[in-house]
């Protein structure tokens, strides 16, 4: 990388909405030479994916198939998944491309596509924690969490966990968080990760649950850097997806020119999961436009990021991922 591509996406993160839109991207793809995501030979590989029925995660299953990756995607929707999977055989893609259904907010359906994502392979190079609804209403999940972060922290925690295995037995295995520039705005608190029914905003939980998936990255790298497994978080920029268009219309409508394409939104996670460079020589970053970022913009957030507080993150994940009762 040039001192002036440097000096470049300096000014660009100065700016956030020229970092996050569609700008950032095409500009820091052309200084910094990015390698065509299509052109990464991962025949032999396997990549679970969840959430890839649509928006990022169907575009970067697209791409990983298309690499000859064998692709697993993990659905809530059987009839979506299954149409998404025909959709992508016919486009007749050097890999493979199978699913198993589970909602990632669901304990016990994680637990059965664990099972059988082991069954079918004895190998995961790549576990893409993608899916990341951002739902209006306030819910629980079948075993007591509200929704948004039993989807997108325990559910995750605890796939990670049960696929240790197949990412053990795979060279250069890495495991990835879709996260969210969302995350920016909420510090880290225990305490305050789960909403309750009177004071639930869907746009703060989720910005909750995207801070906490990425200080779990960085405690997850470190658990695992024993094992060779690395582990990454990142966020897409602002993308023009069907969950952008079906929960935050006016932010669509106000931005629509300058989002980005799933694809542009999905070029680093695929990059992550593909390059066998900087990704794997280094572990627990954070990342936008294959750059490493600071994972706080507000003192107020850096504060709030101590030892103990991850470590309250850490055993509450455990107590509701891993218990045998899951009785919260």
């Amino acid at each position: 990388m040039s001192r002036f591509a440097d000096v470049v996406d300096r000014a660009l993160e100065i700016g956030l909405v020229p970092s996050f839109t569609r700008v950032g991207c095409s500009v820091r793809s052309r200084l910094d030479h990015w390698r065509p995501v299509d052109r990464y030979d991962l025949t032999g590989r396997v990549v679970v994916i969840t959430g890839a029925t649509s928006g990022l995660g169907l575009a970067a299953a697209r791409v990983l198939a298309a690499d000859g990756a064998t692709v697993e995607i993990v659905a809530r929707d059987a009839t979506k998944a299954s149409a998404v999977c025909e959709q992508l055989r016919a486009a007749r893609l050097p890999g493979g491309v199978d699913f198993v259904v589970a909602d990632t907010a669901d304990l016990d359906a994680i637990r059965s596509a664990a099972t059988e994502i082991a069954r079918r392979h004895d190998r995961v190079h790549a576990l893409v924690h993608n899916a990341g609804a951002l739902d209006k209403m306030y819910a629980r999940s079948a075993q007591g969490v509200e929704r948004t972060v039993a989807g997108q922290v325990v559910g995750p925690f605890l796939l990670t966990e049960l696929l240790l295995p197949q990412l053990r037995a795979a060279p250069h295995a890495r495991v990835l968080w879709v996260s969210s520039g969302g995350m920016y705005s909420q510090a880290l608190s225990v305490a305050r990760l789960e909403m309750g029914p009177d004071d639930y905003d869907a746009t703060t939980a989720y910005a909750r649950a995207k801070r906490a998936q990425v200080t779990l990255a960085e405690m997850w790298a470190e658990q695992l850097r024993p094992d060779g497994i690395v582990v990454h978080a990142m966020h897409p920029g602002w993308a023009d997806t069907p969950g952008v268009r079906r929960s935050l219309p006016t932010f669509r409508r106000l931005t629509g020119p300058l989002l980005r394409t799933p694809e542009q939104g999905a070029d680093t996670i695929v990059w992550l999961a593909a390059d066998d460079g900087a990704p794997i020589a280094t572990t627990g970053r954070f990342w936008l436009d294959r750059r490493p970022r600071p994972i706080h913009r507000l003192r107020s957030t850096r504060r709030s990021d101590t030892p103990e507080e991850r470590r309250r993150l850490w055993e509450w994940c455990v107590g509701h991922a891993l218990s045998t009762d899951n009785e919260h």
